[in-house]
């Protein structure tokens, strides 16, 4: 499961492959196995091993990246370029993934809660639904929420649910909607009613454009490791192992860029600069 290097100067091997082609390419990425049959088991699994491999990462919005939604752009990234993303690229990307093992997959938004209580913009976060071939769940499975839990939640639960990065709770909410509890404190509000990729079109220009958006005032990239976690945020290297937390400075460009590649499999030929402003005018 350790993250490898993308393939930053190549046209993306699998960009018009069939589908079955660029599934295996998916699985491959993330360090899978095909699962036999689309149940609970597998669904956890894929999902570990997504957040193993695949990082939360911010970089395209400082590098002046469009953020574009369409399943194909989404796959050359995340899949033939080695990259990560934010909720929209992630989870979009597993979507397409669980679907094509025959997993049942319905889009869901999902509004943020942040300091003080206050929620954030509608369409703020992207989540899965995700019903198997087993009789359980459904399952809220997510990989694009950062530091989140590890496995799917069972999304009709309303009792306390172990993970291994906490104790989380769905809780009953104003017009029909769910409060994500984790040890206690609200994540987001989620919105159980179905929708469509392009409606979070907005979200993803809000987040890559707003001057209030927090993913414009920090450069950030992290990832689930065996025993913790590990962030580059910045100039600071932080690995949390076993609940305990290190904080590195990286005082120069050599050693930011080496970590990128050693922690995440991020080649890069230059580092992202905060941009307090992003203009994007194509988010398909």
């Amino acid at each position: 499961m350790n993250p490898q290097a993308p393939q930053t100067d190549t046209v993306p091997e699998h960009a018009d492959a069939p589908v079955e082609a660029r599934v295996d390419a998916y699985l491959e990425r993330i360090g899978a196995v095909r699962p036999a049959r689309a149940d609970a088991d597998a669904l956890r699994e894929l999902q570990l091993c997504h957040l193993m491999t695949v990082p939360f990462e911010n970089l395209s919005v400082h590098f002046g990246e469009d953020i574009v939604l369409e399943e194909g752009a989404l796959l050359d990234k995340v899949v033939d370029a080695r990259r990560g993303g934010f909720c929209y690229e992630l989870n979009g990307a597993f979507a397409f993934l669980l679907r094509a093992l025959g997993f049942r997959v319905t889009l869901l938004q999902a509004r943020v809660f942040g300091d003080g209580g206050q929620l954030g913009i509608p369409y703020d976060h992207m989540a899965l639904r995700v019903e198997t071939d087993d009789g359980t769940g459904p399952w809220l499975a997510d990989v694009g929420f950062g530091d989140h839990a590890q496995w799917p939640l069972a999304l009709d639960d309303r009792t306390e649910q172990e993970d291994p990065r906490g104790v989380f709770r769905f809780r009953e909410a104003p017009q029909g909607d769910v409060d994500l509890l984790r040890d206690g404190s609200r994540e987001f509000r989620l919105d159980l009613r179905p929708r469509t990729s392009a409606e979070f079109k907005v979200g993803a220009w809000y987040h890559s454009t707003s001057p209030d958006s927090h993913f414009l005032r920090s450069v950030v990239c992290s990832r689930v490791t065996d025993d913790g976690r590990v962030t580059l945020s910045g100039r600071k290297l932080v690995t949390t192992v076993r609940g305990e937390r290190h904080e590195t400075p990286l005082a120069t460009d050599a050693e930011v860029l080496a970590a990128y590649r050693d922690h995440f499999g991020l080649v890069l030929e230059r580092l992202p600069e905060v941009r307090e402003r992003v203009i994007s005018s194509d988010l398909r």
